[in-house]
């Protein structure tokens, strides 16, 4: 049975202003295990981004905890990957993503070449000496998760790194992010609002309440697929039974709110 790599027991969190306190996770607990593409779900402003910036050290819990289980008891690498691509203009793509090597001094010749391997594998060999703005709103993306995974991160937070593209770029890209997290076999967790892709690309997704969050519900996900293209995902016959059991959940918290 795969071990658990992360685990999040009675989280709480909550920001404070001058004009008081806003509690925005209560009692949190969830685990994900080694190599599991988690989705997670919920009302908006309900606290999913707070979760990821707790598991990445940005926010620190006020009760509660987070509990790591990787190699040798070493805390797992985490990479995390935003809304936007958070490319620099100024610097050529072979600049972009490599540039988390050259911060951290491990420029070597096995870390770049496997950079190499994997801008060839996922298209990109091509546009090296190109710059951002260059790029199509996909490529950009596809070079973010490399540069992400040039640090050979063991968990990858993803915060809607779709969002920004337009629906049929999305479709194709969040598909191509999906294989290959999964080809580098990696651990993954998404927050994302678009309901089709927690379904399509997770083995399991999270429902959250409204705000102050916790978990509502969740679903393991298993569909019939003829192979692993997106659309493949969305025509398995249990795919519209998940989205709507998903989305009746979700209307639920919605309209209580």
């Amino acid at each position: 049975m795969t071990s658990d790599i992360l685990k999040i027991e009675n989280l709480f969190f909550a920001y404070h202003t001058l004009s008081g306190e806003t509690q925005a996770i209560a009692d949190l607990n969830f685990s994900v295990k080694k190599g599991e593409f988690l989705a997670i779900v919920g009302p908006s402003g309900c606290g999913k981004s707070t979760i990821l910036s707790l598991i990445a050290g940005l926010l620190e819990p006020e009760a509660g905890g987070i509990t790591f289980y990787g190699t040798d008891g070493k805390k797992p690498g985490i990479g995390y990957m935003l809304q936007r691509d958070q490319l620099f203009e100024w610097r050529n793509i072979w600049k972009n993503v490599t540039l988390g090597l050259e911060i951290q001094n491990k420029r070597t010749a096995p870390n770049l070449e496997r950079v190499k391997k994997m801008l060839d594998a996922y298209g990109l060999t091509d546009f090296v000496s190109k710059r951002p703005s260059e790029l199509s709103g996909g490529m950009r993306q596809r070079a973010a998760l490399i540069r992400t995974l040039a640090l050979e991160p063991e968990i990858l937070l993803l915060d809607e790194p779709f969002s920004a593209l337009d629906y049929q770029t999305r479709l194709t890209v969040s598909a191509d992010i999906g294989r290959i997290i999964k080809a580098e076999k990696k651990t993954a967790l998404l927050i994302t609002h678009d309901l089709s892709e927690a379904v399509s690309l997770s083995d399991r997704v999270l429902v959250l309440t409204n705000r102050p969050a916790h978990v509502k519900t969740e679903f393991s996900i298993h569909l019939t697929r003829t192979d692993d293209s997106p659309l493949s995902a969305r025509k398995a016959p249990e795919y519209s039974d998940y989205f709507n059991q998903i989305w009746e959940e979700l209307s639920d918290e919605e309209n209580s709110d």
